[in-house]
């Protein structure tokens, strides 16, 4: 690695992660969701056979629950996701999918392959082996 500039690896990879970012805020336009709800339906569809609480998706998307609160609110208001009482606590409420809210996810992440699709084309199947070896290592 070239001693004058120590970072440009770091620099490299950061970039390459903006830029995936970037490119995810851009697919997500036609739904009209930021990332945060897009994890939001990720998370409350994600276990078939138990309803999160508004608790569980806050710990899952690492915010407050006051937040959760509100971008679940947000894709309540879209018809997305509806709150439903817990089988095994009344007082407390869970959060599932609506049947709007399970097709978005199934139409985000056929959107979310084809961007990475697109964005991996430059390397062939042994550069995205190599790379996929590598990050790997890192994780």
């Amino acid at each position: 690695m070239d001693q004058r500039h120590p970072d440009t690896l770091r620099d490299l990879v950061m970039s390459s992660a903006r830029a995936l970012r970037r490119r995810w805020f851009v697919a997500l336009e036609p739904w009209q969701l930021s990332p945060h709800e897009y994890r939001a339906l990720h998370v409350i569809g994600r276990d078939t056979d138990r309803q999160p609480r508004l608790g569980d998706v806050a710990k899952a998307l690492r915010i407050a629950p006051r937040s959760a609160t509100e971008v679940v609110d947000r894709l309540e208001q879209r018809g997305l996701s509806e709150r439903v009482p817990d089988a095994a606590d009344r007082r407390a409420t869970c959060v599932r999918l609506t049947e709007a809210g399970r097709r978005i996810i199934g139409e985000l992440e056929t959107a979310r392959a084809a961007d990475a699709e697109d964005f991996f084309a430059p390397l062939d199947e042994h550069d995205r082996a190599e790379l996929r070896r590598i990050l790997d290592k890192l994780r």
